[in-house]
């Protein structure tokens, strides 16, 4: 994954259509859950199609810490995990007592939210020492919703901030269990953190949805996950509650689907270029809600064909739309990108949550696009966007990933705009320009 990376990347436009395959790496989320449920697993378990990225090698790393022995090459996408011992503790920690002795586990996580939220709620319910910090922008993320939480089914968990703001401390001789409600608003990685964390409590859980649940998709992902490391969750047929008794994870061969959320870009390429992209590795049974994004594009007017193991996108984006996304909100930057070139306005909703992510991803978004000459107008919960004369500009990432790689897509057909620090897509998708670079190459003359 070492690179070097220029302060800033011009992207070059193409001038044909496009006409390209492009398979992107395993999916982030469903790796960090994968890593995780392994890690808590009696015995050895072989993940393949890893995904090789800054927010995967930090879980893999805060576990390794914890006891878990991973074994293997990133390089080639497997992963050996041998389940955390069950007699481990930090060096200083009384189990006896539940109180540490100041000698805390210290666990860098970055700014990867599905790493610390899983790891917190994971390592209060297992108990011991632990201290979670980051890079300054995830003291910025809340986390107290998440704390209170675990702190009512029993476990020991404080923020160092008085907002209930990361790092965190964890002094647990693991939870209890039993009935509680959580917030759905501010992010399912919440909800997911618990459900995970459930099975090792010495009672059933009770976990009741208060509110609406953003990215539903991501709880289902979860639940998928766990059951296929041998811990059930029923749920609700309204879907308001899960209920998981105490168990023990298995140890199994987890294979991992490509990324939905980097298919996207590839995908919006085609609705941005015309021609056709197809993605390989994806399709109708995914686990992964981001492959919605593809209706959105169906609604502005591409096509899109559903293979058996793979998913084409085909003709440009011809008209605006007014779409929820709340349950693919990771997407939200990409169809910004493509609703510059539709005919007409583009309504963003149900993602006010967005802003609570790596960056604004709702108000910076739309500074970076005022910059290309769009006409932004801003909502609580998302955006308008108006098509306009565009032009080129040099854009800033927020250091945020996601913002990189949607608004790269805009240099295919503008020519001069630059996209600042790029190297901060080793967060999710090392290889993302390359491979752009790749697609974008089919739709040149030779």
């Amino acid at each position: 994954m070492d690179q070097t990376w220029p302060e800033s990347l011009s992207i070059e436009p193409v001038s044909g259509m496009l006409c390209a395959e492009v398979q992107p790496p395993g999916s982030k989320s469903i790796s960090n859950r994968a890593l995780l449920c392994a890690s808590l697993a009696s015995g050895q378990s072989t993940l393949t199609g890893i995904a090789d990225c800054e927010d995967t090698r930090l879980m893999s790393a805060a576990l390794s810490q914890c006891g878990a022995q991973v074994e293997g090459t990133w390089d080639d996408a497997v992963l050996q995990i041998s389940g955390l011992p069950p007699e481990w503790l930090p060096a200083g920690y009384r189990a006896d007592s539940g109180k540490g002795t100041g000698n805390l586990c210290e666990l860098f996580v970055g700014n990867s939210g599905t790493t610390i939220r899983f790891l917190v709620a994971a390592l209060a319910a297992r108990g011991g020492g632990y201290r979670l910090s980051g890079v300054p922008r995830m003291y910025e993320r809340p986390i107290g919703d998440l704390v209170d939480a675990l702190n009512s089914l029993g476990g020991n968990v404080t923020t160092e901030s008085d907002e209930g703001l990361p790092p965190v401390l964890i002094e647990s001789i693991g939870i209890r269990g039993g009935r509680i409600e959580v917030r759905g608003d501010r992010s399912s990685q919440f909800l997911s953190g618990l459900l995970m964390a459930a099975p090792l409590a010495r009672e059933p859980v009770e976990l009741v949805l208060r509110g609406s649940l953003v990215s539903k998709p991501y709880i289902d992902m979860t639940i998928g996950v766990m059951r296929s490391f041998g811990c059930e969750v029923q749920v609700t047929a309204a879907g308001l509650e899960y209920r998981i008794e105490p168990q023990a994870y298995q140890p199994a061969k987890y294979s991992i689907e490509p990324d939905a959320s980097g298919a996207s870009y590839f995908f919006a390429a085609a609705a941005i270029c015309g021609g056709q992209v197809t993605v390989c590795g994806l399709h109708r049974g995914s686990l992964q809600g981001d492959i919605r994004f593809v209706e959105c594009l169906q609604q502005m007017g591409c096509r899109v064909t559903w293979q058996e193991s793979s998913i084409t996108v085909s003709g440009r984006a011809e008209r605006g739309i007014d779409c929820d996304m709340s349950d693919i909100s990771d997407t939200v930057q990409t169809l910004a990108a493509v609703s510059l070139f539709a005919n007409g306005p583009t309504r963003i909703r149900g993602v006010g949550h967005n802003r609570l992510k790596e960056t604004d991803r709702i108000g910076n978004l739309a500074i970076e696009l005022r910059k290309l000459g769009a006409i932004v107008e801003e909502h609580v919960d998302g955006l308008t966007i108006s098509p306009s004369v565009l032009h080129a500009a040099k854009l800033t990432t927020w250091n945020d990933h996601r913002m990189a790689m949607s608004l790269s897509l805009v240099g295919l057909k503008v020519p001069g705009v630059e996209i600042e620090n790029p190297g901060c897509v080793v967060k999710t998708y090392p290889n993302y320009f390359r491979d752009l670079e790749r697609v974008a190459a089919s739709g040149r003359p030779v």
